[in-house]
């Protein structure tokens, strides 16, 4: 109740003519937050919210800062922002949604089409590419390797690339992607991984949206999972909607913060299985080729190594490896949603002595380790990741709050 007048003596105070249309409460509950991305919902059908010309304002003991934020692109009634800074556990910060136009220059990331990529963007520092034009394979390699629908370079906050496509190990590498490898329609076996099989592939469709906001800009992506070894031609066996999301920080801290997420459903009557193995699906990252069994590192949540995480289970995974940014070292932060098949996610790890004993990095969120999994027809199935990239070295109890960020967000308590 204090809280609540607090707050409307503190807006007579300082708007005098603003009209409040809702106050609420930020709870972060048990756990400590950096930087967390939440949404309140909202009931825009109300007449006093019919004009849109809002602002966001936190309240402080003794003062007021207007706060960034974005309608939902699937949910009008549903408002994004970012809970800036580290803020303790059991804490509650609090807002105020005020009639009044806000006037705020906020620098937004940009999405930029070039030489057949989708490119995001914020301050001229490049973050990715996403690839919706066919890369072919190099100069003399099998025609079968080409491929579109996937992300390279991802950029390290300083400019580090982070990602390899197309390695002389594995031409079907390319950067992070995720296409499922043994599989079965009908009891015929389909490879949509191992190019080089000539049994299928994954590649762009169109764009089902583009989205650039004060708190996050990205796209969804159509991705068909084309059968090449249908009875009369090829055919999509699966449809997938791969949905990024880079999330604006206007932090003090450069870090870039994404969401990946894919969503799929076969158009098959029969549907498709995917079958157990240590390869398909989830997210997989193919790290640059500077990075080898002696400058780099893989921590789980269950404090496992890179000799041991393979095949294991985890909530999160950091991964680094050297760089020649002024750290010296770039990172990355992969988070499981609890919501997603077989979690704690099972993951691939490459051994040290993978590619005779170099080393070479490759990390794979994948859902099908252990156990198979059938994709019923016209079913949607939904699988949520969240990515760190970062500079430098991330802790284990940072790598933990930025994964209850993604996964447990804190609670909002509409004030009466």
């Amino acid at each position: 109740m204090l809280n609540k007048l607090f707050i409307a003596l503190l807006f007579f105070y300082f708007h005098v003519n603003a009209q409040e249309l809702l106050s609420f409460q930020v709870n972060t509950g048990d756990y400590d937050r950096i930087d967390c991305p939440i949404a309140i919902k909202i009931q825009l059908d109300n007449h006093k919210w019919q004009a849109k010309n809002f602002q966001l304002v936190e309240v402080g003991e003794f003062s007021k800062k207007s706060i960034p934020f974005q309608f939902d692109e699937n949910d009008t009634n549903k408002l994004w922002f970012i809970l800036h800074g580290f803020t303790p556990k059991h804490t509650i910060r609090n807002f105020v949604i005020i009639h009044e136009s806000t006037k705020e220059n906020i620098q937004q990331i940009d999405l930029i089409k070039k030489d057949g990529a989708l490119q995001l963007i914020k301050n001229n520092n490049p973050i990715l590419n996403y690839h919706y034009k066919i890369v072919v394979p190099p100069k003399g390699v099998d025609e079968k390797y080409k491929k579109s629908g996937f992300i390279h370079p991802l950029w390290s906050p300083n400019g580090e690339i982070l990602t390899r496509i197309q390695p002389s190990d594995h031409y079907h590498h390319y950067g992070i992607w995720g296409p499922w490898t043994k599989t079965h329609i009908n009891n015929r076996q389909v490879d949509f991984w191992n190019l080089a099989k000539g049994q299928g592939t994954v590649l762009f469709k169109s764009f089902k949206n583009e989205i650039q906001g004060n708190i996050y800009s990205g796209f969804t992506a159509l991705q068909e999972y084309i059968d090449f070894g249908a009875s009369s031609e090829n055919r999509v066996a699966l449809n997938e909607d791969l949905q990024i999301k880079v999330w604006n920080l206007n932090s003090s801290k450069k870090n870039w913060l994404i969401d990946y997420t894919t969503k799929i459903k076969s158009p098959l009557k029969s549907g498709i299985l995917f079958d157990a193995y240590r390869y398909g699906g989830g997210i997989g990252f193919r790290a640059t080729e500077k990075w080898n069994k002696d400058n780099t590192s893989v921590l789980t949540s269950e404090n496992k190594d890179r000799s041991t995480a393979d095949g294991s289970r985890g909530k999160w995974v950091i991964v680094e490896g050297a760089s020649e940014t002024p750290e010296g070292k770039s990172g990355i932060l992969f988070m499981s949603h609890p919501k997603n098949r077989q979690f704690p996610e099972p993951m691939r790890v490459w051994p040290e002595d993978m590619n005779k004993g170099r080393g070479d990095l490759f990390f794979e969120f994948c859902p099908i380790r252990h156990v198979e999994w059938l994709i019923e027809s016209q079913k949607e199935y939904r699988l949520k990741y969240r990515l760190l990239v970062y500079e430098g070295e991330l802790k284990s109890d940072q790598a933990e709050i930025y994964w209850q960020g993604f996964a447990n967000p804190p609670e909002i308590k509409i004030n009466n």
